[in-house]
């Protein structure tokens, strides 16, 4: 299915069609449903109908502005294109790509309507995402005021950041949480990994960042399995991995915590979606998630 589509009202069905052809995108026309049956499947929306209309409609189904579509209205006489919904995530870039079919891009995100930088536009600029994407409020905010240093760090390397730093890594669908007995070897690690991987039909160039507990900074193994899996492994905190929920009892309650590699693969999930609860690879436990 394409992901973009153009939804219009009867009077309107003309301009839209063109509009559906300059972004090679479906057109449908506006039904009460129609905005509940868009936001299950598509990840842009373009609404050429009054703004009113739309928020209303979209308004309940709103869940999480990193899961939710881009949705952008078209003025009815065809003049504007006005992001209403996800404008860091989407629906800007879909506003400015609609400028060249002669639209005029009303854009309303405090940085880019200041002509500034965000940490949403820098990852889709460099094809990477953001793994704690609570810290892009403070970042953001910091960014209408004044540049802020891009630290590009190749590996192998550690890096210790604080909870107002944006962590950008290479994009990617999945989130893998890693448990391992102490002393487990590079190779043990690798094969588990694979072994979920492929039981699940992923390929590693899908995986988003490999996550476990701070307790586990001191295994080399994990650490050189995630090098050869060329992935990027992330460290959480007690706090991160016990507020984590939707995940089964584990032996990890003796260390005081919830679970690892369930919540670790939850708390770096973009959908919060387990679609392989632990599994256990000899002395590996192995989570992915979506």
């Amino acid at each position: 299915m394409i992901d973009t589509v153009v939804i219009a009202l009867p009077y309107f069905r003309k301009d839209a069609e063109g509009i559906a052809a300059f972004l090679g995108a479906d057109i449908t026309a506006y039904t009460p449903g129609i905005f509940a049956d868009s936001f299950k499947s598509r990840k842009r929306i373009v609404a050429l109908m009054s703004m009113g209309i739309v928020v209303r409609k979209i308004a309940p189904l709103l869940d999480d502005k990193w899961t939710d579509p881009a949705v952008v209205v078209i003025s009815p006489d065809c003049r504007y294109a006005i992001p209403v919904l996800g404008g860091h995530h989407g629906a800007n870039a879909l506003a400015k790509e609609l400028a060249k079919f002669g639209l005029v891009p009303v854009i309303t995100t405090g940085t880019e309507s200041r002509g500034r930088d965000s940490v949403e536009s820098i990852a889709e600029r460099t094809g990477t995402a953001v793994v704690n994407r609570d810290s892009t409020r403070v970042v953001n905010a910091t960014l209408l005021d004044r540049d802020l240093p891009i630290h590009a760090i190749g590996g192998p390397a550690i890096v210790l950041a604080g909870p107002d730093v944006s962590l950008l890594v290479k994009s990617g669908e999945y989130s893998v949480g890693i448990g391992c007995r102490k002393g487990a070897s590079e190779e043990e690690v690798t094969a588990a990994v694979r072994t979920a991987l492929a039981e699940n039909g992923i390929s590693e160039t899908d995986v988003f960042i490999y996550a476990t507990t701070v307790k586990k900074m001191q295994e080399p193994g994990l650490i050189a399995a995630v090098g050869a899996l060329s992935g990027n492994l992330i460290f959480l905190d007690d706090d991160t991995i016990n507020t984590q929920t939707g995940t089964g009892p584990s032996r990890a309650s003796k260390i005081g915590l919830l679970g690892v590699a369930g919540p670790c693969a939850l708390a770096t999930a973009k959908h919060k979606d387990l679609i392989m609860e632990k599994k256990v690879y000899g002395r590996v436990t192995i989570a992915i998630a979506r």
